[in-house]
């Protein structure tokens, strides 16, 4: 009998990150509830590490337990990978292994779909066999990549901003009198990003560690 996992994986151990599993948390749930699946402890691994190897302890745990037929279950291809071609060798390996690999937010490289091309590719010809497989593995591969670059991108834009602040406004230290949308998009960053760091946050907007923790609490209130 096949089963359904559910994977969650945020970059740090810092408290604050716990939000990024309650957002991943809401969607996987959702999933399940929609189609009928079990969504206990039993079947949900999470990792506080890094997506740059698969060296992760709950991930080797649940690649350990999986079986053909069984599918696991991610928000977003971000949280199964951020290296492409670490990611690529993996996701083919499970593949054929006939592992299913479900992406809510990126149903385009869930393995049903790229299962779908793979069957189509092997009724052309030679040359349409080819080119095709070569655009799997593009598809694959510029998604993968996409969600490397879009944390550097992250990282970059919050260091720009740092050194571009101005430090002689006139405000005073700590006297942030609301929460900006710049600071609600850069909070939301750092709550998604761990490369993004605390004093980033706080000296590009001029705030206190206990006025950011505030703001990032008001957030994720919001966002219960």
């Amino acid at each position: 009998m096949s089963n359904f996992y559910f994977y969650l994986r945020i970059s740090t151990k810092e408290s604050t990150d716990k939000q990024s599993f309650n957002r991943q948390y809401k969607s996987l749930k959702t999933y399940a509830d929609n189609n009928n699946l079990k969504f206990t402890d039993r079947y949900i691994y999470k990792d506080d590490c890094t997506g740059s190897t698969f060296k992760r302890k709950e991930w080797e745990e649940l690649e350990g337990n999986l079986k053909k037929d069984d599918t696991v279950v991610f928000k977003e291809i971000s949280r199964f990978t951020r290296q492409a071609e670490e990611g690529y060798s993996k996701y083919m390996e499970l593949m054929d292994k006939n592992i299913n690999l479900v992406f809510i937010d990126n149903p385009t490289v869930s393995t049903d779909y790229i299962k779908n091309l793979c069957r189509v590719a092997t009724e052309q010809d030679l040359v349409a066999k080819t080119a095709l497989e070569s655009t799997i593995k593009l598809l694959l591969i510029v998604e993968l990549d996409r969600v490397q670059k879009e944390r550097e991108i992250i990282v970059k834009r919050i260091k720009q901003g740092i050194e571009a602040s101005d430090k002689k406004s006139g405000r005073k230290f700590n006297t942030l009198d609301k929460m900006t949308d710049e600071l609600r998009a850069d909070i939301f960053g750092f709550l998604g990003n761990r490369n993004i760091k605390q004093i980033d946050l706080m000296n590009k907007h001029n705030i206190s560690r206990n006025t950011l923790k505030k703001y990032v609490k008001i957030i994720q209130e919001e966002d219960k």
